[in-house]
């Protein structure tokens, strides 16, 4: 099934170059393109969308506003020339914040993303890219009243609290009301892995283990019955690099 896609953005040239970004995925299909936020208002209230490449700053009512107005809003990826909204972006769970001109290597990630969260039925709490290198891989995660970029590298582990995480790192452990099974979706499963239903831990950060716990960083965490076993074998397999 196709992913059925609005264009909003006061700009015709804007919207001429994500159109022909568009036309090379097949499985993206152009069903509007409006100058404003009033057209895409009416026009949302007419067809299904499931993204919209909303331009933030329009002349009247802006994206955001836009956005929030909505009940029930489409996917949305928010373009701009203006990188100081990026942060209003992404806490209004944006996939994507793609800052003009846009790079058709830029546009090919923010679509990869939508391939991921549709993959992973994901709600969009948070939001994550892999750039260049593995290295460089990062998460947005929404604490308090702001959002946050962790990167991947520098969490120590995971822990459900109910209804919230703790993602802890080196430096600093962060909140969030989410749930640790979409961390475990989220996280790339060869340098993650779930020991006990309250913990996901970072492979590379384990100094040593044992049958009932494993050590990280001068804390001992719990190895969960049910867990024992595949966290063992997969400890065991990848020794090699806690020696």
């Amino acid at each position: 099934m196709k992913t059925r896609v609005l264009i909003v953005d006061d700009e015709p040239y804007a919207i001429e170059i994500i159109e022909g970004y568009l036309a090379k995925f097949s499985e993206m299909e152009l069903v509007g393109k409006c100058g404003d936020a009033i057209q895409a208002f009416q026009l949302l209230q007419q067809k299904p969308v499931d993204l919209m490449f909303l331009d933030i700053q329009m002349p009247g009512i802006k994206g955001t506003d836009l956005l929030k107005s909505l009940k029930n809003p489409p996917k949305v990826i928010f373009t701009t020339a203006y990188s100081e909204y990026a942060l209003e972006g992404f806490e209004l769970n944006a996939i994507d914040y793609l800052l003009k001109p846009i790079p058709f290597e830029r546009f090919m990630r923010a679509i990869d993303k939508v391939y991921q969260l549709h993959d992973n039925k994901s709600k969009g709490m948070f939001t994550h890219e892999v750039p260049v290198g593995d290295h460089e891989a990062f998460i947005y995660l929404k604490v308090e009243r702001k959002t946050v970029k962790i990167n991947i590298n520098d969490i120590l582990w995971v822990e459900s609290l109910r209804d919230y995480v703790k993602v802890i790192t080196k430096e600093q452990t962060y909140m969030s009301k989410q749930k640790i099974s979409l961390l475990e979706e989220m996280l790339p499963d060869h340098k993650f892995i779930r020991i006990h239903r309250s913990f996901l831990v970072a492979l590379g950060k384990i100094d040593s283990f044992y049958s009932y716990r494993l050590d990280i960083n001068g804390h001992e965490l719990p190895i969960g019955r049910n867990y024992k076993q595949e966290v063992q074998k997969r400890l065991k397999a990848e020794q090699f690099q806690f020696s």
